[in-house]
């Protein structure tokens, strides 16, 4: 399968029964995967005249207890900002795929990810945060999408799947996981009329005095309960390592392989992969930077994810960064090259 139709395949396996969106490439194999599959497994597809429209109509699915999701590619995921700060702001859960394009504006539609802050950062309003999940291969693609429901549901939150143009277009061989059962669970806060019981209400319009931070005190205490259950992170190496590669997504493979040269030449380089972005493996990056002597962070980027690098370092080695924007691909050979700077 494409990368696309393979998240749309873990969608299904997860139990989405409602999918809203609107097309833009790189990510419209997903779209069309969706009109063909919840046709068939008993679902609701709807192409929405908008994106701001698309976020909206999952607002209303999940709001009636469905798992729901949609996709874009960057300037379409621009415009559901405000509908995820409000999803965020009443806790309801969902899938967001976004399949970054090089930007600013419209850009084009090779691969980038320059959307990093907004996924993790919160691109909406308010104080408010999304588990975003980065898969690298296609399998992960269809992985990652079905465990994001879960989580979604587990902690009534948004959970974004961050990919990228490459990564959605490319054609690999997948699996499915006899283990892929999904467990949905009651949903007593639903919208599902009111007869025999007293009505849900579902806002994020808090006007009370003081009831709004007291609302933000128990979404941050959420949010904490996140961080020290969910973090997940790939390493490699990184025990008798002088330098460290960190990376995402499609770009960690190339980052990988450039590893995998430097080993092979005596070098002592080791390999950091967040597959959490949101929340960020901060912790693991903090212990290894005990023990290394320098930091390669490489996006397809001006530099985003390198700040929480930094931060996690919190100045105890070198941070370095490497990054192509507008769509370059960095290739094995120049993060190698990047390597040997270092040294």
């Amino acid at each position: 399968m494409c990368g696309n139709e393979a998240c749309g395949e873990g969608a299904i396996l997860a139990g989405c029964k409602f999918y809203a969106g609107y097309p833009i490439t790189p990510q419209n194999e997903l779209t069309s995967y969706a009109a063909k599959r919840m046709n068939e497994t008993g679902g609701v597809f709807i192409q929405a005249e908008s994106e701001l429209a698309a976020i909206n109509m999952v607002f209303g699915a999940s709001a009636a207890g469905v798992r729901a999701m949609t996709s874009s590619s960057s300037p379409g995921m621009s415009l559901k900002q405000e509908g995820i700060s409000y999803m965020a702001g009443c806790e309801l859960p969902c899938v967001i795929v976004n399949m970054q394009r090089g930007g600013p504006g419209l850009g084009n539609i090779a691969p980038a990810q320059g959307d990093y802050f907004q996924a993790v950062k919160g691109g909406g309003h308010g104080d408010y945060k999304i588990i975003v999940l980065a898969p690298s291969s296609v399998q992960e693609l269809l992985e990652y999408t079905f465990l994001a429901f879960d989580l979604a549901d587990k902690y009534r939150n948004p959970a974004c799947i961050l990919g990228d143009g490459l990564l959605g277009q490319m054609m690999e061989p997948i699996e499915i996981p006899s283990n892929l059962v999904p467990e949905i669970p009651e949903k007593p806060w639903a919208l599902t009329g009111c007869k025999g019981r007293k009505p849900n209400v579902i806002r994020s319009l808090i006007l009370a005095e003081g009831a709004l931070e007291e609302h933000n005190k128990h979404l941050q205490a959420k949010y904490g309960q996140i961080k020290a259950a969910e973090v997940r992170v790939e390493t490699l190496g990184v025990k008798d390592c002088d330098i460290v590669l960190v990376a995402y997504g499609s770009i960690a493979r190339i980052a990988k392989a450039a590893m995998e040269l430097a080993r092979a030449e005596g070098l002592k380089v080791g390999f950091v992969r967040p597959i959490t972005l949101w929340p960020f493996p901060e912790t693991s990056i903090a212990e290894i930077a005990g023990r290394a002597k320098k930091f390669l962070v490489v996006e397809m980027s001006a530099g985003q994810m390198v700040e929480d690098v930094r931060l996690a370092v919190n100045g105890r080695a070198e941070v370095a960064f490497y990054g192509r924007m507008g769509g370059g691909i960095p290739t094995e050979e120049e993060v190698f090259e990047q390597i040997r700077k270092l040294i």
